[in-house]
């Protein structure tokens, strides 16, 4: 399956989710997707680790910490996709966003920017093919 394919599907379900629903406070659905993610601050200063998600939507990644991460701070995840592109090339979803909530061993962050790679593209070299 194509990148822009995973997209659309992706965009299908923010439109689904726009829908409102009755006595629901959050916008987004939250889909119980238990993947592996790695997590790093956008900034020195936070430990990378891992963790497992416990549930994503369009809006938002609630996942697992090994360590603390304050509200307000800026991460990165890398989370594993279950889907794999034609040839069996495995993809990962890595969203940028700042954590809104978070309790000892969990943290919860606001999406603000995502995008699909394949998992064996390193940050370096989709930077120099993208120029982002």
């Amino acid at each position: 399956m194509a990148i822009e394919s995973i997209e659309r599907v992706l965009n299908m379900v923010i439109d689904i989710e726009q829908a409102p629903r009755k006595g629901e406070r959050r916008i987004s659905n939250r889909f119980p997707i238990e993947r592996d993610v790695r997590y790093r601050g956008t900034r020195p200063g936070l430990r990378p680790g891992c963790g497992k998600t416990i549930n994503i939507s369009s809006s938002g990644v609630l996942f697992t910490t090994e360590i603390d991460i304050p509200v307000g701070v800026r991460v990165e995840l890398s989370i594993s996709w279950p889907v794999e592109l034609a040839g069996g090339c495995p993809l990962k979803l890595v969203a940028r966003g700042k954590v809104v909530r978070n309790s000892r061993d969990r943290a919860a962050i606001e999406i603000e920017k995502y995008e699909f790679r394949t998992s064996g593209m390193s940050s370096e070299l989709h930077t120099m093919l993208t120029g982002s």
